[in-house]
C-alpha cells in the first residue's frame, strides 16, 4: 500500500489553509510554514513530495521568494514545486517560472484546481470506478472528483456531446465568457478520459508575456534569450500522454499559431533556441472568451488554424441564458460557504432568489460564487436576503461583457440619477473597505481617510448597520 503523501505549504494566508486542508485527500500529511525562516527545518524534517510558495503580496520585488525557490530546486531536486503569485508576477518570479519547472498559478485561480494539481504532483488522484467508466457516457460530464450539473436543456445536451468527445483523442475548443467554466469543464473532460491518470496542465496564454509563451508551451534551451539560464521542458512535454489546456488562445499571434497548427496536425515541435524536433504526445483542450470567427474575419486569427478547431467546438451559454441553473448553484455555494465560514444561515428569503435571477451576471458562475460567498459573510441574524447582496446586484447595475444585448450599467426599474449611482458606488467601496479590514470600523475608517464617526454615519445612512 502507498504510503500516504507529505505536503508543505509556506503561507499565513487562513483562507488558503483552509481551502487546501478540506480539499486534499483524507490521509495526506499537511504542514504550514508561517515564515521563510522556517521553511528550510521543516523540508529537511519531511522531505515533502509536494512544496506550494505562497507568494502573493511580496514586498521586496520577489527577491526573497526566488532566492528560496533556488535552494529548494538544489537542495530538494524530488520535491514537486507549486508557486502562487498575484497576476502582475514580480520580474524574478517571473523568470523562475518560465526557466524550471515549476507549476505557476497567478492572480485569480481556482483553489480546487490547485488542490487536483497538487494531488495529482503527489500521486494521490483515485481512480475511476469500472461502473463509472461503463457508464461515463451516458451520464452527465463526470470527472474523479467533481461533476458539471445543469437544468438547461441545451447545456445538457452539449454535455452529452462533450462527454462523447472526451473519450476520445480528439481537440476540443470551448468557447465561454470569463467565469463560465471553460478550466472546470476541461478538468472534467481530462479526467472523463483514457488519459485521467495523466497530468492535467493549464497554460493561461492571457497571462503569460507575448514573449514567453513560446517558451512556455515548447520549452528553451539555456541561452536561447537574456533569462534562460538553463534548458526548460515546455508544458506540451511535461504533460507526458495527459492534456494541456491552452487558455485564452485569442492572444496567440501569428507565427505561434502556425506553431500550434503544426502540434495539433503532426504533434511535432522545436524548443525555442533548438533545431531538434520533438513530439508532443499530449491531448490538447483549447478555450477562449471570444468567438474566433470574427478574429479570422479581422486577420487576427489564422483560417487554417481556425478551421481544424471548429471541428469538436462547444459553446458554454452564459449563466444570464440558463437562469434555471442560478437557484440551485446558489443554494450549492451557500451550504459550501456557510460550513468554511461558520455563519449560521437558518432561511433563505425569496428576495435574494429575486434578485439572483434578474441580475445579468457578467461574470457568470465565477462572479455568483464570489458574491453568495460575501452574502453569507454579512448574513448576521440567520436569514439570508437581498439585502446581504452587494448593492449593484441589487440594482441590476452590470459590468463589461462580450454580449451585446446586456446593458452597462443601471436596471431599467432602478433610479438612474447621478446621487444614486454615487450613493450606490460609495456604500460598495465602505462594505469592501470593512470586509478588507475584518470589519473593523476603526481601521475601515482610517483607510478611507475620514473619522470613524463619519463612517458610521454612512454606515446608518446605507442600512449597513445591525
Amino acid at each position: 500500500m502507498k504510503a500516504a503523501p507529505t505536503i508543505v505549504l509556506f503561507s499565513n494566508q487562513k483562507e488558503l489553509i483552509a481551502d487546501l486542508t478540506s480539499l486534499l485527500v483524507p490521509g495526506s500529511r499537511f504542514e504550514v510554514c508561517p515564515t521563510l525562516e522556517s521553511v528550510r527545518h521543516l523540508m529537511e524534517t519531511l522531505h515533502p513530495q509536494v512544496f506550494i510558495a505562497d507568494l502573493r503580496g511580496v514586498r521586496d520585488g520577489g527577491h526573497a521568494g526566488d532566492r528560496l525557490l533556488e535552494d529548494l530546486q538544489v537542495d530538494f531536486d524530488a520535491t514537486a514545486l507549486v508557486m502562487l503569485t498575484d497576476r502582475d508576477c514580480p520580474e524574478p518570479l517571473e523568470r523562475r517560472a518560465a526557466c524550471t519547472p515549476i507549476r505557476h498559478f497567478r492572480g485569480d485561480f481556482d483553489t480546487d484546481e490547485v488542490a487536483i494539481e497538487i494531488r495529482r504532483m503527489a500521486g494521490v488522484i483515485k481512480p475511476m470506478s469500472d461502473a463509472r467508466d461503463a457508464t461515463s457516457q451516458t451520464a452527465a460530464l463526470e470527472g474523479v472528483t467533481r461533476r458539471f450539473e445543469t437544468n438547461s436543456t441545451h447545456l445538457k445536451q452539449m454535455l452529452e456531446d462533450l462527454a462523447i468527445a472526451a473519450s476520445h483523442d480528439v481537440t476540443i475548443l470551448l468557447i465561454g465568457e470569463t467565469g463560465s467554466g471553460k478550466t472546470f469543464l476541461s478538468n472534467l473532460i481530462h479526467e472523463a478520459s483514457p488519459r485521467r491518470h495523466e497530468p492535467f496542465i493549464h497554460v493561461a496564454c492571457g497571462a503569460l508575456p507575448r514573449e514567453l509563451i513560446e517558451g512556455e508551451m515548447f520549452g528553451h534551451v539555456k541561452g536561447s534569450f537574456t533569462s534562460a539560464h538553463a534548458d526548460k521542458e515546455g508544458k506540451f512535454l511535461a504533460a507526458g500522454r495527459g492534456t494541456v489546456l491552452l487558455d485564452e488562445i485569442d492572444v496567440l499571434g501569428p507565427e505561434q499559431q502556425v506553431k500550434l497548427l503544426r502540434v495539433i496536425e503532426t504533434g511535432e515541435f522545436e524548443p525555442v533556441g533548438s533545431n531538434k524536433t520533438l513530439r508532443s504526445q499530449a491531448r490538447l483542450v483549447v478555450a477562449s472568451n471570444l468567438d474566433l470567427q470574427p478574429l479570422v474575419e479581422t486577420g487576427r486569427f489564422r483560417p487554417d488554424l481556425y478551421y481544424r478547431l471548429n471541428m469538436l467546438k462547444f459553446d458554454i451559454p452564459p449563466l444570464r441564458k440558463r437562469k434555471v441553473d442560478i437557484v440551485p448553484l446558489a443554494q450549492k455555494f451557500v451550504s459550501k460557504f456557510v460550513e468554511k465560514h461558520g455563519v449560521k444561515v437558518e432561511r433563505i428569503d425569496e428576495s435574494l432568489y429575486e434578485s439572483l435571477v434578474a441580475y445579468p451576471w457578467p461574470g457568470n458562475v465565477r462572479e455568483l460564487e464570489h458574491v453568495i460567498q460575501r452574502s453569507v459573510i454579512y448574513c448576521r441574524d440567520g436569514v439570508l436576503s437581498a439585502h446581504n447582496l452587494p448593492s449593484h446586484i441589487v440594482a441590476g447595475y452590470a459590468g463589461p461583457t462580450n454580449d451585446p444585448s446586456v446593458r452597462l450599467g443601471h436596471h431599467p426599474t432602478t433610479d438612474p440619477s447621478l446621487g444614486r449611482q454615487i450613493a450606490l458606488t460609495e456604500r460598495e467601496i465602505i462594505e469592501q473597505t470593512l470586509f478588507r479590514n475584518n470589519f473593523s470600523r476603526t481601521q475601515s475608517a482610517k483607510e478611507l481617510g475620514i473619522s470613524r464617526v463619519t463612517l458610521y454615519n454612512k454606515m446608518k445612512k446605507y442600512e449597513m448597520l445591525k
